[in-house]
C-alpha cells in the first residue's frame, strides 16, 4: 500500500486525523517512531498485529510500542507516575524498584532476556557468568536464578556446557603453536558470554 492510501485507512477508520502521507514515509525510513496509538491504527490498516510492524523489541519504548500500550497504561499499571516513567523510556535506563519492575515484566510480557536487558542488568549477569564459567558454575546457580528469574534446575545444563567450552579454549592455549589465537577466542568467549548463555536457553 502507497503511504497515501495507508494514511487514508488510519484517518478514516481509526480517527487519526493528523496522520498524513509523510508521517507514514517517516516512519518508514526510520526518521520517526509512531505512538503507542498510531502504531495500533497503522497496524489496523495494515491489517496485522503491532509487533509485526517491528523488529525484535530492545529499548523500553519499543517494547511498549510492540504490545500496543500508552505510556499512561504502563505506568498506572507498573506502579509508577506517569513522568517518572516517560523520564526513563526517553533515557533508556530504568530505576524501578523491585515490585514495579516484576509489574514491568507482566505488563509488557517481558522474557527473561529482555527483562534483564531493559532493566540494566546486563553486566552484572556478564559478570556472574564469566565467574561460573572460570570457576565452579555449581556456585553460581543461586545467583543467576536469582537475577534473571529462571528455575535452578534450567540454568544447570547450559552452565555445566559453557564451563566445558571455555575450558576447551582455555586448554588449547598450553599448546605453543595456537596460544595465541586460543587465547583470543577465549577473550572473544568472555566477550559475548551473555549471548552464548541465552543462545542455550530456550525461547
Amino acid at each position: 500500500m502507497a503511504p497515501g492510501h495507508v494514511a487514508y485507512g488510519m484517518r478514516a477508520s481509526y480517527g487519526m486525523a493528523h496522520i498524513t502521507p509523510d508521517h507514514i514515509s517517516a516512519w518508514e525510513r526510520g526518521e520517526a517512531l509512531p505512538s503507542a496509538g498510531e502504531l495500533s491504527a497503522l497496524a489496523g490498516a495494515l491489517w496485522c498485529a503491532p509487533d509485526e510492524l517491528m523488529g525484535r523489541p530492545r529499548t523500553l519504548l519499543e517494547h511498549r510500542l510492540a504490545r500496543g500500550k500508552s505510556a499512561q497504561d504502563v505506568a498506572r499499571l507498573v506502579g509508577m507516575d506517569l513522568g517518572t516513567y516517560r523520564e526513563m523510556e526517553e533515557n533508556g535506563r530504568w530505576a524501578g524498584d523491585k515490585r514495579q519492575s516484576a509489574n514491568l515484566a507482566s505488563v509488557l510480557e517481558l522474557p527473561a532476556r529482555d527483562f534483564i536487558a531493559i532493566t540494566g542488568h546486563e553486566g552484572e549477569l556478564a559478570r556472574l557468568l564469566t565467574e561460573a564459567v572460570s570457576t565452579r558454575w555449581q556456585a553460581h546457580i543461586r545467583p543467576i536464578a536469582k537475577l534473571t528469574a529462571i528455575d535452578k534446575r534450567e540454568l544447570q545444563e547450559p552452565l555445566r556446557e559453557m564451563q566445558q567450552e571455555y575450558e576447551r579454549l582455555m586448554a588449547a592455549t598450553l599448546s605453543r603453536a595456537s596460544s595465541s589465537s586460543s587465547a583470543e577466542e577465549g577473550r572473544r568467549y568472555l566477550d559475548d558470554i551473555v549471548n552464548h548463555f541465552w543462545a542455550r536457553l530456550p525461547e
